[in-house]
């Protein structure tokens, strides 16, 4: 199969973040099998979605890891011109969710698998395909551990998330994380009878606020645009009217870290202050939503020069966007961003990859594989 026709039944998936994506998982299974190629599906600990695996070449050698998401984020935005979930064509553009965001990479390296498939390979590459990504990349941890017993420790992986085919060594790490406080609900005329839990969180806030700013002063690393770690509180929901006491009152916060930085560790003042909350008598809940380390490869990386001789193109040195390399890297393995696509397309109506883009992705994955036929 063609890559577009691949990305044709790809995309007739709707594996929407966060819901179950057994179709699509036995889709590409059933298709790599059909090539030779065994797959093993690795199920999560949601009971109702898959990571999947496939290895071409020698499982006992050290090669190389093709990664990207299987899911996508939904397709609510007003302004589709057609249906989300239906390949369509217009020239040599592609429309439909996920095409940049990231099936138009799944489609190119399920379209070359047959071709590398017949190459006498002395390094494997890696098909690493999860889930999840978009809530935060929860689905590849899963995968990441059981590597040990999958293959040997691979010498790089290539995350193939949108970057016009120009290779990207990093970008910052992120956590992000609910809190919800719950007061005692009451007559506006009585406060002193009702724990306002509005008033109790603008502590937490103040706090938040208070850390943005201070971090906006440093550490710096001059790769990134802010070039410092940053805490932002990103939404706010409470109470039911002006005369009733609010009961609860939610806030979600987020913070994005250079490299070195724990992101986590960005949010715990503000936890904290959550936390003392109540020793005033309110019920706290913290939640965290996603987490993820920051990618930084080293310009002169191997895996950076393999990069630049595959595209032709000097790698960046980073983007603002978050991905599932930093957590490739976090356990060893040399990582880096490679996609086709541009993620100003992404998350939004009428997304949409290039023809060309595609044959340039898969001209990239022939050329690795004929490297890890040469490469002893």
């Amino acid at each position: 199969m063609q890559a577009t026709e691949i990305l044709e039944a790809l995309i007739a998936f709707p594996s929407v973040v966060g819901t179950p994506n057994d179709s699509i998982v036995a889709w590409i299974r059933d298709y790599l099998e059909r090539h030779g190629i065994a797959a093993t599906v690795l199920p999560g600990p949601e009971g109702d979605r898959s990571n999947l695996f496939a290895t071409i070449g020698a499982k006992d050698l050290p090669g190389y890891v093709l990664s990207g998401h299987m899911d996508v984020v939904p397709a609510n935005e007003d302004g589709w011109s057609s249906d989300p979930f239906r390949l369509r064509a217009d020239a040599d553009r592609l429309y439909g969710r996920g095409t940049t965001d990231m099936k138009g990479f799944l489609a190119a390296v399920l379209a070359a698998a047959p071709k590398l498939a017949k190459m006498p390979l002395r390094r494997p590459i890696h098909i690493a395909f999860s889930y999840d990504e978009e809530a935060g990349c929860r689905g590849v941890p899963h995968m990441i551990a059981r590597l040990p017993e999958l293959c040997e420790k691979p010498l790089g992986a290539i995350i193939g998330e949108p970057s016009a085919m120009r290779a990207i060594r990093a970008h910052k790490g992120k956590a992000a994380a609910r809190l919800t406080v719950r007061g005692r609900s009451g007559h506006s005329s009585r406060p002193d009878q009702g724990l306002n839990a509005v008033h109790a969180i603008t502590d937490v806030l103040a706090l938040a606020v208070a850390e943005a700013d201070r971090l906006s002063r440093g550490p710096f690393e001059s790769t990134f645009e802010p070039p410092f770690s940053s805490l932002q509180i990103g939404t706010l929901k409470g109470g039911q009217a002006v005369n009733i006491i609010p009961e609860s009152c939610e806030a979600e916060f987020e913070a994005r870290a250079i490299s070195g930085v724990e992101p986590r560790g960005l949010l715990d003042p503000v936890r904290q202050a959550a936390e003392r909350l109540t020793e005033r008598g309110f019920a706290v809940e913290w939640q965290e939503l996603s987490a993820y380390p920051a990618l930084s490869l080293p310009d002169d990386a191997p895996l950076a020069a393999l990069l630049e001789e595959l595209t032709s193109k000097k790698p960046l040195a980073a983007v603002s966007y978050g991905t599932e390399a930093g957590l490739f890297q976090q356990v060893g393995i040399d990582s880096i961003i490679c996609g086709p696509g541009e993620i100003g397309r992404a998350h939004k109506a009428n997304e949409y990859i290039l023809v060309d883009e595609l044959e340039a992705c898969e001209t990239m994955i022939a050329a690795l594989g004929a490297t890890c036929a040469t490469d002893s």
